[in-house]
């Protein structure tokens, strides 16, 4: 098949960026009733009308089995048969750039599928015992040239054939090499090369918070745009469900926590992780909000629990509506799951089609791997978990694009804040400016743009009961000179499903409503003497 045959339209296409971006991570298999690239593409215009601007594509390289997550390709250089032909995924990406999004996609690069991996008939250098993996051999980039070219030229591949925007690059903990040029950095490098003139956006997914990945070659870093921040979401989780068990063991979902987050990014830079019984993270003081990736849903998370349930059903409406507002107009680049704009009620289970022995090991690993929850050893939940390679499982977590209309409240949260980051030059600008932050209480807390001359803007988040802000001894709630605060937002509006807010300034005291966010701005207010926020 000759990838020159396709009519590209999108020669006026820049390619996209890291500051602005709200990312969109997609399942194909489930995101459409039908599970193709042609009937998610009727979907992208209501996409880019929600103020989705990248959509970051689970993995694609065909696998094995008649569905899967992805992650277990073997054939690096055919996008899978299952979701259409490799012209219909191109079909896909050109009217995503018609649209006006971008779309990246999920690469694995350090392991190949169990089954229907051929490359060790061809040669043994492929890989290496010298590693240890936690899915099967590593791949060898120290070997003989050909063997790291077949990876690096792969990333390069996607981009130049497919015009995919960038990468995303799976559990990059266990891409070993001690090559002199890192492997990581060869791969952001040529898929850059790829694209030519059009700017990509290289993701990196990194459990042990390696900041040299997002930080500058000439500074010794790898030189990617962003790396996924698992510490804001466990932080998140634990206060939307009050659950500490396996790795959210070192998160209190506290007020703290959150501004830390807002302005460093990882919570975990080189402290003592108790989950692991050593220190987890590097440095990355200096590294701009928009560089870490924030989200409340992804693939893994929600699958990593006993039905595959999304966070909208194990919190409170309230405290949902809350830190989705601190997500969505954060410094941090946020990412939604498929579906998570209009409270899906599909689940997102594990599911992979291996049979036999293989398929029993599978199913058996993956109860394995929950039980590091001690409430998923319950024998009632065990007998209950789906079964990963039963065809309904996977059937199951296919969206419902009529939950649009029938969750209505969810989805016009999701559009107003979406809004608001796009068109507030302000919250626009979030993942670049100073933001500061105060505790306010055990349950509540503020962050602080500075927004210079378009005027500052205050979050301010309360996950508790109502609070009375009175005394008000933090300067941060004061306006700038000659200005005063206006309500913005509030997550508290009926459209929304809240039960409404009293005006923030009906006595002395503020009032912050329980279980609620609200964004005001400041604004030049006639000078009456009261300098009272």
């Amino acid at each position: 098949m000759d990838p020159d045959n396709f009519s590209w339209t999108d020669s006026d296409w820049k390619g996209v960026a890291r500051e602005g971006q709200v990312l969109y991570e997609m399942h194909v298999g489930t995101f459409t009733p039908q599970g193709t690239w042609r009937a998610a593409a009727d979907q992208l215009e209501e996409l880019a009308s929600l103020g989705i601007t990248v959509i970051e594509m689970m993995p694609v390289a065909d696998f094995s089995g008649g569905f899967g997550w992805g992650y277990d390709g073997v054939n690096l250089y055919a996008p899978t048969r299952l979701y259409g032909t490799p012209d219909d995924l191109r079909a896909f990406v050109d009217r995503a750039h018609a649209a006006g999004i971008g779309v990246i996609l999920d690469v694995v690069y350090n392991h190949l599928g169990p089954d229907g991996n051929f490359l060790p008939d061809f040669s043994p250098e492929y890989f290496t015992d010298r590693y240890a993996n936690d899915w099967g051999p590593s791949l060898n980039f120290e070997g003989p040239r050909p063997a790291r070219d077949f990876f690096v030229d792969n990333a390069a591949y996607w981009i130049d054939e497919f015009h995919f925007d960038g990468l995303r690059l799976d559990a990059t903990q266990d891409i070993h090499d001690a090559s002199p040029v890192h492997v990581l950095q060869e791969i952001v490098s040529r898929a850059r090369q790829a694209a030519g003139a059009r700017r990509v956006l290289i993701v990196a997914e990194n459990e042990p918070q390696h900041t040299l990945l997002v930080k500058d070659p000439e500074c010794g870093g790898f030189g990617m745009d962003a790396v996924w921040n698992d510490d804001f979401h466990h932080s998140a989780i634990v206060a939307l469900t009050g659950r500490r068990e396996a790795y959210y063991t070192d998160y209190g979902g506290r007020p703290q926590e959150f501004i830390s987050a807002a302005k460093y990014g990882y919570l975990y830079q080189g402290q003592w992780y108790s989950w692991q019984k050593q220190r987890r993270g590097t440095s990355g003081l200096r590294l701009p909000g928009s560089a870490f990736i924030t989200f409340l849903q992804n693939h893994d998370q929600v699958a990593n629990s006993a039905f595959g349930r999304r966070v909208h059903e194990l919190a409170s409406p309230g405290r949902y509506r809350a830190l989705t507002a601190l997500m969505l107009l954060g410094p941090g680049t946020p990412l939604l799951f498929q579906g998570q704009e209009f409270a899906s009620s599909a689940p997102f289970l594990y599911f992979a089609d291996h049979s036999g022995s293989l398929g029993e090991g599978v199913s058996t690993g993956r109860r394995e791997f929950l039980s590091q929850f001690p409430s998923l050893t319950d024998p009632e939940i065990q007998a209950h978990l789906p079964p990963p390679g039963d065809a309904a499982t996977f059937e199951r977590c296919r969206l419902d694009f009529q939950e649009r209309e029938s969750h209505a409240e969810a989805y016009e949260l999701h559009r107003d804040l979406l809004h608001l980051r796009r068109t507030d030059p302000v919250i626009a600008a979030a993942g670049t400016l100073p933001v500061d932050g105060a505790v306010l209480s055990a349950d509540t807390f503020l962050l602080r743009y500075d927004g210079k001359d378009a005027g500052d803007r205050l979050l301010i988040v309360n996950l508790g009961p109502d609070l009375d802000l009175t005394p008000m001894p933090e300067p941060l709630l004061a306006p700038p000179d000659g200005t005063e605060w206006t309500l913005q937002w509030t997550s508290d509006a009926a459209a929304y499903g809240g039960l409404g807010s009293a005006p923030l300034q009906s006595h002395p005291a503020w009032r912050i409503s329980g279980e609620s966010a609200i964004l005001l701005r400041s604004q030049p207010r006639d000078d009456d003497g009261d300098d009272r926020p």
